[in-house]
């Protein structure tokens, strides 16, 4: 039976388990929109901007490893889509962006919005094509969700609407191979010679990353078979709850000096399912074994002694199954000592100040996790409030966190919300976001009202951006100009967009305000007044920066006294 593209496009999308579509309407995806209706089980959910749809779609990616789908229209419809497919490319999740094109016949015509889609779109995506007849839409489907599976990324189809409402009766063959890759097990020699290393070796630490999702019992069996410290990258922290007594913390600004200091002092560390890119945090000795799934990112952040191309899970079962109990203890208890000093520091700066005064950030996040459902999904933007999120907010293991891991942006958090929200309605969904990432992508919040998805806004006000302040003043430059800014009313602007929202100005109303927004039914915001000054507690701070930092803050006094 004859079927429209578009028809043929939206049956084999929810064949492999599509339920839902972000995108904006318009001309040149109005057959694609009107197949969407017809057929009935997949959602479309209409944004307010193109780069919301491309985020919502990456957050659903990076949350579930499954295909999600974005799409917006010609020329600039399209171009939106762009800023957002970078979180997907970056943090390497699959998603497929649809774009509409000019007419076929005008192609070449500097036709009104003509672009050249797949050039625009060939840094952002692993797979980027033009469909210019009906007799292509079988394989070009099949190749754009072949290769956004097995590369783990964005690939994006142009389809013009001559095209999209041209009959075919083409078939989709092959559908059982459009699926996440399978978990692949290391070569046997080379586990051998992990083993060899590892028993060599006095003081072994654990890098984890989020390539251990799937492991996180093993890594933690291996964990106490070496009686070896488990650090993590902020993309690995929600894996197992805060307080496990191997689960060590972060590393870099957003962790802590034990897991830094642990990694600099072992004399092995396994690199397992990680590719961190902050290499002055990583060993220097060479003493590294490294394994992940992608060979190419093999030694390429530090010295590594020996790589291993294979699987967390599998891969680690077959080194347990060679490696005795180990019972030396020294190296594990004197991180775990610098550990505990390090978590009281961070209770200590998580206590409410005066009731008067403005909230500490670092109690806000600590609130956050206290108040937050144990299977929450919390979405954290890029800032300041990363660095208060990664280091005080203690997660119960059961929870997930995203954030721009990779492509650290500015306003993605709201977006990413927006996508996993739709995926199951009665999840708690909470953003924690600074007051300028939540403005970036205000409207937004309007496509979490209109598709009644209760998406719950923590907005960290501090009427600046806050890392660049800081960033700033850590180059002992006054941070004065340009970095703060004028701020909306937030709690007002939910209202007016027939949502609910409040106030928090001073730290005795947090927790009210916390369970007042909790415990609305529809989405909200919760805007928190939080003391500029504050800084965050970083793994090792030079005097050099200290000085940095005390000199900046004179001028900015300065400043001020001028006027300016």
């Amino acid at each position: 039976m004859q079927q429209t593209v578009a028809e043929f496009l939206v049956a084999t999308l929810y064949d492999i388990g599509v339920r839902q579509i972000f995108g904006v309407v318009g001309d040149a995806l109005n057959p694609f929109t009107d197949a969407i209706r017809r057929h009935k089980d997949i959602e479309w959910i209409g944004v307010r901007h193109e780069e919301g749809a491309a985020l919502a779609a990456a957050g659903q990616a990076k949350l579930t490893g499954k295909l999600a789908v974005c799409c917006g229209t010609t020329g600039p419809g399209a171009n939106h889509l762009i800023a957002g497919l970078y979180e997907a490319h970056k943090d390497h999740a699959p998603v497929l962006a649809i774009s509409g094109g000019v007419p076929a016949a005008q192609r070449g015509n500097d036709y009104l919005q003509e672009n050249t889609p797949d050039l625009l779109f060939r840094d952002v995506a692993v797979y980027t094509q033009t469909l210019t007849n009906a007799e292509q839409a079988a394989h070009i489907f099949h190749q754009a969700i072949a290769h956004a599976y097995g590369m783990h990324g964005v690939a994006h189809l142009n389809i013009p609407p001559d095209v999209f409402s041209a009959k075919t009766d083409a078939k989709m063959g092959s559908l059982a191979t459009l699926r996440a890759s399978p978990e692949m097990a290391a070569d046997p020699e080379d586990v051998a010679v992990a083993v060899h290393l590892i028993k060599q070796s006095k003081k072994i630490a654990i890098f984890a990353g989020t390539g251990c999702r799937s492991a996180v019992t093993q890594v933690l069996q291996l964990a106490e078979r070496l009686q070896a410290p488990v650090m993590h990258t902020f993309r690995g922290k929600d894996m197992v709850v805060h307080n496990h007594p191997l689960w060590i913390g972060g590393v870099g600004l957003i962790g802590g000096a034990p897991g830094v200091d642990a990694l600099q002092n072992a004399d092995m560390v396994l690199m397992l399912g990680t590719d961190y890119p902050y290499t002055e945090y990583l060993p220097k000795n060479g003493k590294v074994i490294q394994i992940d799934l992608r060979a190419e990112v093999m030694g390429r952040r530090t010295g590594v002694q020996l790589g291993i191309v294979g699987a967390i899970k599998p891969t680690l079962m077959q080194l347990l199954e060679q490696l005795p109990q180990r019972e030396e203890q020294d190296f594990l208890q004197t991180v775990t000592e610098a550990r505990k000093k390090w978590d009281e520091m961070l209770d200590k700066k998580a206590e409410l100040e005066n009731g008067n005064e403005p909230v500490n950030p670092q109690a806000l996040a600590r609130s956050i996790s206290r108040h937050a459902k144990a299977d929450a999904a919390i979405i954290i933007d890029t800032g300041e409030v990363t660095l208060w999120c990664g280091n005080w907010l203690q997660q119960s293991g059961q929870q997930r966190i995203l954030a721009s891991f990779n492509n650290a942006a500015v306003g993605t958090s709201l977006g990413q919300a927006n996508g996993v929200q739709a995926l199951n309605r009665d999840r708690q969904v909470i953003v924690a976001v600074g007051d300028g990432g939540f403005t970036m992508l205000l409207g937004e919040f309007m496509t979490s009202v209109e598709h009644r998805l209760p998406v719950k806004v923590v907005v960290f006000n501090n009427q600046q951006w806050g890392l660049v302040h800081i960033e700033m003043e850590e180059a002992g430059l006054p941070a004065d100009k340009g970095s703060t800014f004028p701020n909306m009313d937030f709690a007002a602007f939910a209202v007016a967009c027939g949502a609910s929202g409040f106030t928090v100005k001073k730290s005795s109303e947090l927790e009210d305000g916390l369970r007042q927004l909790l415990a609305t039914s529809g989405p909200a915001v919760l805007n928190v007044f939080i003391d500029p000054s504050e800084l965050p507690s970083m793994p090792h701070i030079h005097l050099d920066q200290i000085w940095r930092f005390g000199l900046a803050r004179v001028k900015e006094a300065l400043l001020a006294l001028r006027g300016g």
